[in-house]
């Protein structure tokens, strides 16, 4: 099996990672483990922001849209 190092992670996000870990009953390289394979094979049904924003319906005027008198 192949290794990863990953360097430069601030220590906040090291807590975070050892306390998710001992929530779960991992260790932190295990915990680091899962997190990659949730993140990398999930399934990508993730429409994209153009996808989004045609799919959003008509809804008013141009008028309904302007700033009024500040």
């Amino acid at each position: 099996m192949a290794q990863l190092i990953v360097r430069n992670l601030n220590d906040g996000l090291i807590r975070r990672l050892k306390l998710r870990a001992a929530q779960n009953g991992r260790s932190a390289e295990a915990e680091h483990r899962e997190l990659l394979k949730a993140a990398l094979l999930a399934p990508r049904n993730q429409k994209s922001l153009k996808e989004l924003i045609l799919a959003m319906p008509d809804a008013g005027e141009d008028a309904d849209f302007e700033l009024g008198e500040r």
